[in-house]
């Protein structure tokens, strides 16, 4: 029951106080065609809340925050530390924290006036599909975008205002995945190197039965305390956003 009365309070929130329709779950003819549009748009909003967190983590800059995140773990050799309720929570925040100007200038643009009830339904889309797209666009690659409109059989656009939706998010997935695994390419560098160095002492050693993953773990670790390993990852993924 408290879950139907959040769900109605938030549709509630979207139309408007005065505005807000009423959940009938019970079948009964429609008699206007006025009713079964407003059927419909009820039908494409419940779709919507429940899309929604997938397609904000999608089209924010939460991939390639969890990429790295987890390519990092990987290459200090670590398989549940830190565990991956604290990576995706920190990836979380992380992406709260890059999107924060953007979903700021989509609530303003947006919602705000929508509430306000000075914008319709769909200029209100509009206006808060903007921002997240220009951040899209300034991370996606044009060679990416270029592929999804040869795929599309489709002349590219002359601006941006004619770049899609659903051209440019499979296209940004794309160019966030390449970045992705270029920055966790650099990260593995110089763990890599740990290990071979610690692997070639122990075979001129003649310790051959000792697995090296035991001496370079403590190695990586502290090599990754010395250099503040997360403040450098953290800054560096903060700033790769365009």
């Amino acid at each position: 029951m408290r879950y139907y009365i959040l769900l109605v309070m938030l549709v509630s929130g979207l139309f408007g106080a005065e505005n807000a329709p009423m959940i009938n779950l019970s079948v009964a003819a429609i008699e206007e065609p006025a009713q079964f549009v407003k059927t419909i748009n009820i039908a494409i909003l419940l779709a919507l809340m429940v899309l929604a967190p997938t397609l904000l983590l999608m089209v924010t800059s939460f991939t390639r925050l969890i990429i790295v995140f987890s390519l990092l773990r990987q290459a200090m050799g670590l398989q549940q530390t830190p565990p991956s309720q604290v990576i995706i929570s920190l990836a979380l925040i992380m992406t709260a924290f890059i999107m924060e100007p953007y979903g700021k200038t989509a609530y303003e643009e947006s919602i705000k006036p929508y509430m306000a009830q000075e914008i319709n339904y769909e200029v209100a889309i509009e206006k808060g599909i903007k921002p997240f797209k220009e951040f899209m666009m300034k991370n996606t690659r044009e060679a990416d975008l270029a592929l999804f409109y040869r795929i599309k059989k489709e002349q590219n656009p002359a601006n941006v205002d004619e770049v899609r939706m659903t051209i440019l998010m499979p296209a940004f997935i794309v160019s966030e995945l390449r970045t992705a695994f270029e920055i966790g390419f650099l990260i593995f560098l110089p763990f890599l190197v740990i290990d071979i160095i610690v692997a070639s002492i122990l075979m001129s050693l003649g310790m051959m039965m000792l697995p090296p993953v035991m001496i370079s773990l403590p190695i990586k670790i502290i090599f990754f305390i010395v250099i503040d390993g997360w403040q450098l990852i953290i800054g560096n993924l903060a700033q790769s956003f365009r």
